[in-house]
């Protein structure tokens, strides 16, 4: 039977029901700091710890928590703020000036990784349908742990990690892009005049904040905050921002993340410094639900065969390296330390591949197998994101600026 441990130490918070909450709070943060603590402490990426505490503590392992909603909000908050934060370190102009070389890394990111997933799979004697589907979980990329390993490391001004971020932005576009196609093929149509508008929607959206934003935000916010006479209002105009700027990232059909992003690159240059270190403090809290909530979801119990984990172990091999050869053949000219450096910074698939594997599992073009090999692959591939990033930035200057580079 496995342990439950509302039913032990649910009398100290007032009955098992009060406790499990509380609990759960506990147990996630709690663990994902320890873990952190003890890797950091071994000269190891300290957010592995936190993932692995999500293993740990999860079904998988220990079954002390399952995911529910509320984990699940945390989580999603928790990208949102990682991303707002980073999005405060960036510079618009520095981002444009690496435009055109993410745009080859971003398309490049996703041609091969597709080709790479859906050719393994036909291979496997998997159907066509299940094979597409797989191939587009493979393109996805999760920044937000590539976005925490480089900004705890003080290297978000470098140009690899300028070009990773824009990249990123790009490679949510068409994703969503590929996803929206195999969709309608599972579906057995696709509607090419609705596909066209909403990837424009998403790409005119984009553009127009990322180029107005910080001008429209620095007239803005400055007069706002001081008619406002509540405590903390340009951290509070910041929220609203940011809040707004995700629903509407929804709405246009790109990630949240990517509009939170948008968001504190937009007002990151307007609002005073107190507005940095208070969006540090929430960041801190809630990104170990977000590192942890990857972990909760491993169920290795999909893995149930030689042949299912045998296939899991290609996928992975092949999405760590079809990322790191297709996003490091686009940025070539920039040389080989570069070119590795990117490559590794797009690997992580994280909570969007597993996105569009629940996708398809809804539609029922994936078996049960299959999307437990694919969510192996997306953490797979974002725990080995953090190992790869540290050699590849090893001999990087911290807080190297992004004008002392020829970005071309």
């Amino acid at each position: 039977m496995a342990f439950d441990p509302a039913n032990y130490f649910g009398f100290l918070l007032g009955g098992a029901e009060a406790a499990k909450l509380p609990l759960a709070l506990l147990l996630v943060f709690g663990g994902a700091k320890l873990l952190n603590e003890i890797f950091e402490y071994f000269k190891q990426p300290g957010i592995i710890g936190e993932i692995l505490a999500g293993v740990l503590i999860g079904p998988t392992v220990l079954n002390w928590v399952q995911p529910n909603e509320v984990l699940t909000a945390l989580a999603e908050l928790g990208a949102m703020f990682l991303l707002f934060r980073v999005g405060l370190e960036v510079k618009v102009s520095e981002l444009m000036k690496v435009g055109r070389t993410a745009l080859i890394v971003a398309i490049l990111g996703v041609v091969l990784p597709f080709m790479a997933g859906w050719g393994i799979m036909r291979l496997w004697g998997e159907p066509s349908v299940e094979s597409i589907f797989v191939g587009a979980a493979m393109v996805a990329t999760s920044v937000g742990i590539t976005a925490q390993v480089l900004s705890a490391k003080g290297l978000l001004s470098h140009r690899a990690s300028q070009i990773i971020l824009a990249a990123a932005i790009i490679d949510d576009v068409l994703g969503l892009l590929v996803l929206a196609v195999v969709s309608g093929l599972a579906k057995g149509a696709v509607n090419f005049a609705d596909l066209g508008m909403t990837i424009f929607i998403a790409l005119t959206f984009t553009v127009v904040v990322a180029h107005f934003g910080a001008r429209i935000a620095k007239r803005v916010v400055p007069i706002l905050g001081g008619t406002l006479n509540a405590a903390e209002a340009q951290f509070n105009l910041a929220l609203v921002h940011l809040f707004g700027l995700a629903l509407l990232a929804v709405y246009a059909g790109v990630a949240a993340i990517i509009g939170a992003f948008l968001a504190g690159m937009a007002v990151g240059e307007s609002v005073e410094h107190r507005v940095h270190d208070l969006s540090q403090g929430i960041t801190e809290f809630l990104t170990p639900f977000f590192l942890a909530g990857i972990g909760l979801h491993l169920d290795l119990q999909a893995l149930n065969s030689a042949d299912t984990m045998l296939l899991a172990a290609v996928l992975v091999i092949a999405a760590v390296f079809s990322k790191m050869v297709g996003c490091g053949l686009g940025a070539w000219s920039l040389g080989k330390a570069d070119m590795l450096r990117i490559g590794a910074g797009m690997v992580p698939r994280g909570e969007v591949g597993m996105v569009v594997a629940q996708l398809g599992l809804t539609l029922g073009v994936i078996s049960g197998p299959i999307y437990g090999v694919v969510v192996v692959m997306a953490i797979a591939t974002t725990m080995v994101a953090p190992p790869l990033l540290n050699l590849t930035y090893r001999d990087v200057t911290r807080g190297v600026p992004v004008e002392q580079f020829d970005v071309g």
